[in-house]
This record gives C-alpha cells, sequence and structure tokens, in this order.
C-alpha cells in the first residue's frame, strides 16, 4: 500500500500537466487545422508574419494558397496564416459593414 502512495503525487502532477498544458494546445492546434481547411478564395488574411492579403488561389496538393497583397502575388504555406489574427480582421470588417 505504501508503493502506492508513493506515486499518488507523481501521477497527480502528470495529470495537472496533462489538464493544463497537453491538452489545451491539442485543441488549439485542431482548431487551426480546421480554420486552414476552411478557408476559400477571396477571404482576408494576415500570415504570421504580419503580410496582410487576400486569399487568391488555394492548391490542396501541397496545402499552399496564392495571397495577393498590394505589392503583388505570394505563395504562403496554408499554415503560415495566423488564425487569431485574421478572425480579428474580419471582425472589424463586417463590423464596418454594420
Amino acid at each position: 500500500m505504501e508503493g502506492i502512495s508513493g506515486f499518488l503525487p507523481i501521477i497527480a502532477m502528470f495529470a495537472v500537466v496533462y489538464f493544463f498544458m497537453i491538452a489545451p494546445q491539442m485543441k488549439r492546434a485542431k482548431q487551426e487545422k480546421q480554420f486552414a481547411s476552411a478557408l476559400k478564395r477571396g477571404d482576408k488574411v494576415i500570415t504570421k508574419s504580419g503580410m496582410h492579403g487576400k486569399i487568391a488561389d488555394l492548391n490542396d496538393k501541397d496545402n499552399s494558397c496564392i495571397i495577393e497583397t498590394m505589392s503583388g502575388k505570394l505563395k504562403f504555406d496554408r499554415s503560415a496564416i495566423s488564425m487569431e489574427m485574421s478572425k480579428a480582421l474580419n471582425k472589424t470588417t463586417t463590423d464596418l459593414k454594420k
């Protein structure tokens, strides 16, 4: 019985780490994957490096997209598009339309 009580703090520590660090990270990765797959032509986006533009074309073969900016068209990987900043950008443009 003493052997189990010695492992109990370690098991509790692992549970805390899982529920506060690992599970939220997996949830966020799943949301970002859904966001990247839901992108469509004409969406206004911001990349993680800060590039603003509009999606001109999507390529499902190599999971990339072509973003049209004021200086031309650039090819980016879909994972380079920031979910938070793009949602905030689209939220402010819909608020301005009202």
